[in-house]
């Protein structure tokens, strides 16, 4: 982040609330070393595709994520462009690497499962 560049407080307190989440935030730091589908991450959580859904739909209304079109398949990435990616850049590189999750799913054969 820019050394003279300052956050709003309001719209940083509701960034940290929506990274409060476990999964979220796990969600955040494998898109930061990774893009994926909403089928891996059913994978990596054990979750419903509609459960993982909701939790990309709400990091993607405020911004944090992207998402683009491979086919029928949605694919979510960090939004780099988003004003408060440094922030939660920073935040995210704080954090454990969720690598091991990806791998793991690459030795079940499910990485990217759905192309």
């Amino acid at each position: 982040m820019i050394a003279d560049q300052t956050l709003d407080i309001e719209r940083a307190a509701g960034i940290l609330k929506l990274l409060g989440d476990k999964t979220r935030l796990s969600m955040m730091r494998i898109l930061s070393e990774h893009d994926c589908c909403v089928c891996e991450f059913t994978e990596i959580f054990q979750m419903s595709q509609p459960a993982i859904s909701q939790h990309l739909r709400k990091l993607r209304d405020v911004g944090l994520v992207k998402e683009s079109r491979r086919g029928q398949w949605i694919i979510y990435a960090l939004n780099e462009s988003h004003e408060y990616y440094p922030f939660v850049k920073m935040l995210l590189n704080t954090l454990p690497s969720q690598e091991e999750k990806l791998k793991e799913l690459e030795r079940q054969g499910k990485r990217i499962s759905c192309e």
